[in-house]
C-alpha cells in the first residue's frame, strides 16, 4: 500500500525573521543622558529665536519649575528674550464654564492662522484643591488648532495661585512673543479673581456669554463687566439666533452705565457662533479698531508699562512668599503653632505676629 502523502498544514510553523541584535547597554545609556541633559542658556534662546517649538517648550517648563536651582537659567533666557517681545497683541478670554471658550478660541485662532497670524494660546487648567491634578485637557478639546503650523496652545495647571492664573503666565509670554507669536491669547479658567490678574497681562479683555441661562446678567460680576472691552454672545446659531440678539440688547444698556474707561475705548456687545463661524471676523475687526484707537493716543504703550511694574512688585511677593514657606526653621514652627490655635492656647494674630517676627530676625 503506498504511503499517502502528507498535506501541508496551515497550522505549521515556518521559520521566520531572525531578530536584530540588541542594542548596546552603551547606546541605551547615550541615549538616556540625551533625555536627562538640559540645555544651555545659549541653546534654548537660539532655539526659540529660531521659532523651534521644543526649544519653547523646554524653556516655559524651565520657568514654570519650582526648583530652585532652575531660577537663575530661568531667568537668563527671560533677559535673554525680553529685546525679542512686546511685539504682539495680548488677548485675554474669560466666560462662565460651558460657554464655550475652548470653541471659540478653536475657531478665533484658525481665523487668525488664515490670515497669516502665528497664534499663542496659553491655557490654564483647573487643579484640584484635593490632589493638586489638572486635566490639562485643551489640547484634546482643539483638535484643529492644535494641528495648525501656525498655532501653539500651551495648557498650564493653575495650581494655588491667584484665582487660577498658572505662576508664570506672564514670563510665558515673553518666550512666545520672543519665538515669532504675534498674537497671544490667554484662557482663564471662569468668572472669578483670574480675571483681574488677566486683565493686568493683557491688551484686550474679551467676555464670552451665552443667552437663555434664564436672567442674561445673572452671575456676572461688576469688576469683571468693568474689565470687558467686548462681551461677545456665543452660540448664536440654529434656533438660539433670537435669544442671542436679545441678550446683545441687555448687555448693551448694561454697559452703559458703567464709567468711561481710562483708554477713551467704548466696550461693544456682539454675537457669534464659534460652529458656524458667523461673527468671527467682526472680534477680530473690534480688536483692530481697539489697538488703532489706544496706539495713536498712548494708553497701549502705557498700560504695557504699568503692567510691568505690577509684574515686578508681584513677583517679589512670590518670592518673598516662596523663601519664606521654604525655610527649614519656619515650617517646624509653622506645625507648632497650628496645632496651638487649634486648640485655642493662641490666638491665629497673634502666631502669625511670632512667627513673622522670628523669620525677619534670622
Amino acid at each position: 500500500m503506498a504511503t499517502e502523502k502528507k498535506k501541508p498544514s496551515a497550522l505549521q510553523e515556518k521559520d521566520g525573521i531572525s531578530p536584530p541584535e540588541m542594542i548596546s547597554a552603551t547606546s541605551v545609556e547615550n541615549i538616556q543622558q540625551f533625555r536627562k541633559k538640559l540645555p544651555t542658556t545659549q541653546e534654548l534662546v537660539e532655539g526659540i529665536l529660531s521659532g523651534n517649538i521644543t526649544a519653547l517648550s523646554r524653556a516655559i517648563t524651565l520657568v514654570e519649575s519650582t526648583n530652585p536651582n532652575h531660577l537663575d537659567q530661568a531667568n537668563e533666557v527671560i533677559n535673554a528674550c525680553l529685546p525679542h517681545a512686546n511685539k504682539s497683541v495680548r488677548i485675554g478670554i474669560t466666560g462662565v464654564p460651558g460657554v464655550g471658550k475652548s470653541t471659540f478660541i478653536e475657531a478665533f485662532g484658525k481665523y487668525l492662522t488664515g490670515l497669516g497670524k502665528k497664534v499663542a494660546v496659553l491655557a490654564v487648567d483647573p487643579s484640584s484643591t484635593i490632589s493638586n491634578g489638572s486635566i490639562l485637557g485643551d489640547k484634546t478639546r482643539m483638535e484643529e488648532l492644535v494641528k495648525d503650523a501656525n498655532a501653539y496652545i500651551r495648557p498650564s495647571a493653575s495650581g494655588e495661585t491667584l484665582g487660577g492664573v498658572a505662576r508664570k503666565t506672564r514670563e510665558t509670554i515673553t518666550l512666545c512673543e520672543a519665538a515669532g507669536f504675534d498674537t497671544i491669547i490667554i484662557e482663564t479658567v471662569g468668572v472669578g479673581q483670574s480675571e483681574t490678574a488677566v486683565h493686568s497681562m493683557v491688551d484686550f479683555f474679551l467676555l464670552l456669554k451665552i443667552s437663555g441661562a434664564g436672567d442674561e446678567l445673572q452671575g456676572i460680576k461688576r469688576g469683571i463687566m468693568e474689565m470687558a472691552d467686548a462681551i461677545v454672545i456665543n452660540k448664536a446659531d440654529g434656533d438660539n439666533i433670537k435669544k442671542a440678539k436679545l441678550a446683545k440688547t441687555e448687555f448693551n444698556r448694561a454697559l452703559h452705565l458703567f464709567p468711561a474707561k481710562k483708554s477713551g475705548w467704548t466696550p461693544t456687545t456682539a454675537t457669534c457662533s464659534a460652529i458656524t463661524g458667523d461673527g468671527i471676523a467682526d472680534v477680530w475687526s473690534t480688536i483692530l479698531q481697539f489697538l488703532e484707537l489706544t496706539q495713536s493716543n498712548g494708553y497701549f504703550d502705557e498700560k504695557r508699562k504699568e503692567q510691568n511694574q505690577f509684574w515686578m512688585m508681584e513677583s517679589i511677593v512670590e518670592a518673598l512668599k516662596m523663601n519664606f514657606f521654604q525655610h527649614p526653621g519656619i515650617l517646624s514652627l509653622i506645625e507648632y503653632h497650628k496645632k496651638a490655635v487649634a486648640h485655642d492656647e493662641i490666638s491665629p494674630f497673634a502666631a502669625a505676629q511670632f512667627i513673622l517676627k522670628t523669620y525677619f530676625e534670622k
